[in-house]
């Protein structure tokens, strides 16, 4: 079982994971949406496609851009279309 947690708060759980360049991607029903908030950050990548970043907030605390995914994941990058990914630099731990 994989799990993203956050000060002690867990923020992801659950055992379909996809493993994408040392990333775990879940998939949305396994995260508790009731953290993010929509960012305004752009980002496309050349082979999975355009991302949609999220901030991660926890009470006070509030990650920039701490989470992110590829909705319309191009065709190399399918496996995790709609997935979610979560920056362990900023203080994410994903075990």
């Amino acid at each position: 079982m994989a799990q993203v947690t956050f000060d002690g708060t867990v923020i992801a759980e659950g055992q379909a994971v996809e493993k994408m360049e040392g990333r775990r991607y879940f998939p949305r029903q396994d995260v508790d949406t009731s953290v993010l908030e929509p960012s305004t950050t752009a980002y496309t990548c050349p082979w999975k496609g355009a991302a949609q970043y999220y901030h991660v907030r926890i009470g006070e605390r509030r990650i920039v851009d701490g989470a992110w995914s590829y909705p319309d994941a191009k065709p190399a990058a399918r496996a995790i279309a709609g997935h979610l990914a979560f920056d362990v630099r900023a203080g994410l731990e994903v075990t």
